[in-house]
């Protein structure tokens, strides 16, 4: 999966091209590094999209650009990754309900 990303939008949103070309607009919902992975996070959702609606979000992990930004999106492949990502989240979500 290919991405772009526009610096003047805060880092709050992320383009990603499908498999089709098309480009989807996604806004950022969360990004975390792990010590333990040795990697950051992107969560993120369909811009339109409730982020209350279970499935929508989507995880990569990344290495970060010298410039801050994104770099390349790895899909997350290991159990133990998703163990820890799924925990941030609902941590993230139980946060947000407060």
């Amino acid at each position: 999966m290919v991405h772009e990303h526009n610096h003047e939008e805060e880092e709050r949103y992320i383009t990603l091209i499908n498999d089709e070309g098309d480009e989807e607009l996604f806004e950022i919902l969360l990004t975390f590094d792990s010590e333990e992975f040795e990697k950051s996070y992107v969560l993120f959702y369909p811009v339109g999209a409730s982020d209350e609606e279970e499935g929508d979000v989507h995880a990569y992990a990344y290495i970060p650009t010298e410039d801050g930004g994104f770099g390349e999106l790895m899909p997350i492949e290991s159990d133990e990754e998703w163990d820890m990502v799924e925990e941030v989240f609902n941590t993230f979500l139980e946060d947000e309900e407060e």
